[in-house]
This record gives structure tokens, C-alpha cells and sequence, in this order.
């Protein structure tokens, strides 16, 4: 949000269903940021770490806000019996459900799979095959989460930060994310920080702007072993930065 403006865009009021995946991969994706790979082998360790540990490797696992990013459910293939994508913009449904086909995924996404299989958990999966088998979509917004569905693992990247300008939203989406997840449920998220909003072809989407102290606020209630990676890399304009957390759920309960 421009500083001194005083109406601020809502979830609601974004242009989600003009939404271009093909654009926002090209972007972003198709070739690949050094953040991005970094990002996937902090969760590749951490994860491991986790169920080196003991967590089961039999659970469900769940993206949020899944978009027209795939390295988050990549990141959970080893870990789950089922993975779900839960995601609100019809055209990122849409996409989703087409990489999630038999045909398997778009070859866009190799390199962040490369940085994965460097673990042995990963590299035992042959991730298409894996990918098509254990993932499917589901057309849900974070904010209408009401806690009663539960994850064993979970992700949720550029969300809860850049659907709305709004704190309470922010705050909301972080709740109903963290809500979703068992007691001791691995999750990693991620945010760009002071972010001012971004363009998608066309298109502009709105942004809440967040930094480490307010990330930290948001997750520290809900979270055990709580790691947060002030990330430096700038990867577009109108942004400082990434910020990745990563952790495990605490007993606390949902109020969503």
C-alpha cells in the first residue's frame, strides 16, 4: 500500500479471475531466481530434519494459496500419501490441474526438482509419476478455512501477504493457514517483504506490507522451532526482499 492512502484493496476486491499463470510463470519461474532455489533447499533440509525426527511420512500435506507455483508441493512429494492444492483464481485452478495431469508437469519446474533430489528421501521419487498420482486441486479461499480440516505438513507462499492491504486480512490468512495444520505439522511460508503490490500481465494485485519483526509476530503464537530467513534478494521492483519461515505447529488452538 502507497504510504497515506486511505481506502485499501480487500481480497475481494482483487481482479483474481483475470489471473495469468502463463505470464506470472515467465516471470518468475521459467528461469529460475538463485532466491527461489535457495528457498527450496532450506525447506529440502528442514523437512528432512523434521522427519529424520520421527514426524510420520504417511500424512497429508496441503499448499495454500498454491498459484502458479509448484516447488512448494514438490517440496512435500516425499512426505505424503495425499497432497492437496488449495487455490482461489479459476485461471491458477485451471493451470494447476493441467500440471497435476498425466501428462505431468511442465518442464519449468526440473530445475527447483534438481535441487531437491540432491536429499535421498527426494531423489527415491520419480516426481511426475509421483506428482500426477498424489496431488489434486481444490478451488478454496484461505480466509474461508474454518479450521476444521487438518494437515499433517503444509505450505502456503505469497499469500496471506499479497491478497489484500489490509492488517486484519494479513492476520486472517496467517490464522487460517496455521489453523489448518496438526500439532507438530511442519509448514514453511513465505512472504515478499514491504512489498507494494505486483503486476500480472495486465493487471495489478494488491499487498501488505510486512518485515521480519511483523512476520515473526504473526507465526510465533502458533509455532515450535520457529526459523525465520531474512532473505535479501530483490526480484522485482517494489519489494525488499523475501522473508521464509519455517517450523512446526504448537498445541494452541485455531480460532478461525
Amino acid at each position: 500500500m502507497e504510504r497515506g492512502r486511505v481506502m485499501m484493496d480487500r481480497n475481494a476486491d482483487a481482479p483474481w479471475s483475470k489471473f495469468d499463470p502463463e505470464a506470472y510463470v515467465d516471470a518468475n519461474y521459467r528461469s529460475p531466481l538463485e532466491v527461489d532455489l535457495l528457498i527450496v533447499r532450506l525447506m529440502r533440509d528442514y523437512f528432512g530434519k523434521c522427519f529424520e525426527d520421527g514426524v510420520p511420512r504417511t500424512g497429508r500435506g496441503v499448499d495454500v494459496g498454491a498459484g502458479a507455483n509448484l516447488y512448494p508441493a514438490l517440496s512435500m512429494l516425499p512426505w505424503c500419501e495425499k497432497v492437496l492444492l488449495l487455490e482461489y483464481a479459476q485461471p491458477n485452478v485451471e493451470y494447476l490441474e493441467k500440471q497435476a495431469s498425466p501428462a505431468g508437469f511442465d518442464t519449468v519446474w526440473d530445475p527447483f526438482w534438481d535441487q531437491l533430489r540432491e536429499h535421498p528421501a527426494y531423489a527415491a521419487v520419480e516426481p511426475r509419476g509421483r506428482f500426477g498420482e498424489i496431488v489434486r486441486v481444490e478451488r478454496a479461499n484461505l480466509l474461508d478455512l474454518d479450521g476444521q480440516r487438518r494437515w499433517d505438513i503444509g505450505t502456503m507462499f505469497f499469500v496471506a501477504d499479497s491478497m489484500s492491504e489490509c492488517p486484519d486480512e494479513f492476520r486472517r490468512g496467517v490464522t487460517c493457514f496455521m489453523g489448518a495444520l496438526t500439532e507438530g505439522a511442519p509448514f514453511a511460508t513465505a512472504f515478499m517483504k514491504e512489498s507494494v503490490g505486483y503486476q500480472v500481465g495486465d493487471h495489478r494485485y494488491p499487498a501488505y506490507r510486512v518485515n521480519e519483526e511483523q512476520v515473526r509476530e504473526s507465526l510465533c503464537d502458533w509455532a515450535d522451532d520457529l526459523e525465520i530467513h531474512d532473505l535479501h534478494h530483490m526480484v522485482r521492483e517494489g519489494h525488499e526482499g523475501i522473508i521464509l519461515a519455517l517450523g512446526r505447529r504448537n498445541s494452541a488452538i485455531a480460532d478461525t
